[in-house]
């Protein structure tokens, strides 16, 4: 952590002990990011007026890279947070678990879900056993009849939308295999 860590009790007696653990997990979540830049935590027992006990709220706030990752456990949600050790650890287990989320992302090892190429006939060379697809980015790609799957090379229209997968051909890009989009699909 490269600025120190702040800790604040509100409504809550400082202790020691408590101040202690909180630091030890604190150190803990380096293992996780090492660009974590501050990690500031507040514990507070918002409802003293509670006969059986205080439920305690833990916030961690966390800046990493110019980010803000920020941890609420809610009191009311957790009866076990009568006890502020374990407010405290769970708190700390749902920062390491969005640290881990954010690093995960950061390296790009969440899945990305991209759509197929598409794109729609503009030309069909029956007699010449080709085709020709406008991409949405203003390319052509060319595409010959034997990459249509399922052999619909004569069921294809000029202004039919298709799916495709592109390679480069001699003569520039082409696509490899070309399906038909059937017109209930709809492609973001």
């Amino acid at each position: 952590m490269q600025l120190p860590l702040q800790i604040t009790f509100r409504h809550v007696d400082p202790s020691p002990t408590l101040e202690a653990k909180i630091r030890e997990r604190a150190k803990r979540l380096d293992r996780f990011a090492d660009q974590i830049m501050s990690c500031r935590v507040v514990i507070e027992a918002p409802h003293k007026h509670h006969h059986k006990g205080n439920l305690y709220h833990v916030r961690i706030d966390i800046t990493v890279s110019g980010e803000e990752l920020v941890v609420s456990r809610e009191p009311e949600q957790h009866q076990a947070h009568e006890d502020p050790y374990v407010a405290v650890r769970d708190a700390f287990d749902a920062a390491r678990r969005l640290l881990e989320d954010y690093v995960r992302q950061r390296r790009g090892k969440t899945k990305a879900h991209e759509v197929p190429p598409h794109g729609l006939i503009t030309e069909l060379q029956p007699g010449r056993d080709y085709g020709k697809i406008s991409t949405p980015d203003g390319r052509e790609i060319y595409f010959h009849r034997n990459s249509v799957i399922n052999g619909d090379f004569d069921q294809l229209e000029v202004g039919a939308e298709v799916r495709f997968a592109e390679s480069q051909g001699d003569a520039g890009p082409q696509a490899s295999t070309v399906k038909l989009v059937g017109k209930h699909h709809v492609v973001g």
